[in-house]
């Protein structure tokens, strides 16, 4: 698609554009202030109006924080049929506003349109220090991977279509997706953080591979520290998995080696596509374990789940 796109004019202050794989744009306003601006939204998630709301905001707003910025300003993006109740709308239009007041931002309008599906999210712009924008490019080898939200929303919600998904585990799933990620970005803050992104649609494997692949270097991930969501494993075992994890992992198969012991199961949920998921930290080794542990003492189920090496033949190294 971006290859039909117009030739972008050059900027010297635009400081992640089109040249990344990146979750949002940064553009330098001066020496002290860059914007970072995003926009993201999708169909229902959840069946419930009000955490369909929370959610979709979360993720959107999941991106300033992942390129090291501040949310100062939303704007509400709408799609919504006629033969729906209004009364859903409101419940999604007030989860949303909650989740941006929590955020510490502004809820400043939006546009609606008719739209046979529901679709909601929001355009969000923050701002940065453009000395310290956090970028998925940049990490070096011997670099810590820390990740900071468990796995496995995809999987729990084929299971939850096909209703086979118990109560608690659709609550836990839930709460994790709507929990912002303005802590564990505030928290990583204090530390030198070489590169960062927010893992969503393409999965851990996915987005992993395109910080590995911009920072030029390979990486290892130790499959059995990946946290996971209650209930992800058993559901990804009997084979609820979505049609997104399936297509996450031809992607990246080419560029992936496993180890004989690792755990088939663990490899589909490292490729599985996650709405509101967590951050993923790049940082040195002899800041990864204090950060670590700043993370959990916040409360963070955050894991050290892997390193980076010298580039190799492949990409990605899974071990058990």
């Amino acid at each position: 698609m971006l290859r039909h796109l117009p030739q972008m004019p050059v900027d010297e202050n635009v400081l992640v554009g089109f040249n990344t794989v990146d979750d949002a744009a940064v553009y330098k306003l001066n020496a002290e202030t860059a914007l970072v601006q995003t926009v993201d939204f999708f169909t229902p998630i959840v069946d419930d109006p009000y955490w369909y709301g929370q959610v979709a905001a979360a993720n959107a707003l999941s991106d300033i924080w992942a390129m090291g910025g501040r949310p100062l300003i939303a704007l509400n993006i709408v799609c919504f049929p006629c033969s729906l109740d209004l009364a859903i709308l409101g419940e999604i239009l007030r989860g949303g506003a909650e989740k941006v007041l929590e955020a510490g931002a502004l809820l400043l309008g939006g546009h609606t349109v008719q739209d046979n599906e529901p679709k909601y999210g929001l355009a969000v712009t923050g701002i940065v220090n453009p000395d310290i924008v956090w970028s998925n490019v940049g990490a070096v080898p011997g670099d810590r991977l820390i990740l900071t939200k468990p796995l496995g929303t995809g999987v729990i919600s084929t299971a939850v279509k096909k209703e086979k998904a118990a109560a608690q585990h659709i609550q836990a799933m839930v709460e994790s997706m709507a929990t912002l990620n303005k802590l564990a970005a505030e928290t990583a803050a204090a530390f030198s953080v070489h590169a960062c992104t927010d893992i969503t649609g393409f999965g851990f494997l996915g987005h992993l591979n395109e910080m590995a692949t911009g920072s030029r270097v390979s990486a290892k991930i130790f499959t059995g520290r990946l946290p996971l969501l209650p209930g992800a494993y058993e559901y990804a075992k009997q084979g609820y998995l979505p049609g997104g994890l399936m297509a996450n992992l031809h992607f990246v198969e080419e560029r992936l080696e496993i180890a004989p012991s690792v755990d088939p199961v663990l490899v589909e949920l490292a490729a599985d596509p996650q709405t509101s998921g967590g951050l993923l930290f790049a940082v040195s080794a002899d800041q990864a374990e204090p950060l670590l542990q700043a993370l959990q003492g916040q409360g963070i189920p955050a894991a050290i789940v892997g390193e980076f090496c010298e580039q190799g033949a492949k990409t990605l190294f899974l071990e058990g």
